[in-house]
């Protein structure tokens, strides 16, 4: 959790909001990959895209 307030606190210093959906979508994306490795769950992400 360090790292996550580190990284706020770099992006509300540095004035680099633009960052904030970046890394939101960088989680997002990694989680689908991580939950498709699933059998069960993976006939549902296959219907999104």
């Amino acid at each position: 959790m360090s790292f996550l307030h580190e990284l706020w606190v770099f992006m509300r210093v540095r004035k680099k909001y633009w960052l904030f959906p970046v890394v939101v979508m960088m989680l997002v994306l990694g989680g689908l990959i991580v939950l498709g490795q699933s059998t069960a769950v993976a006939p549902m992400i296959y219907t999104i895209f």
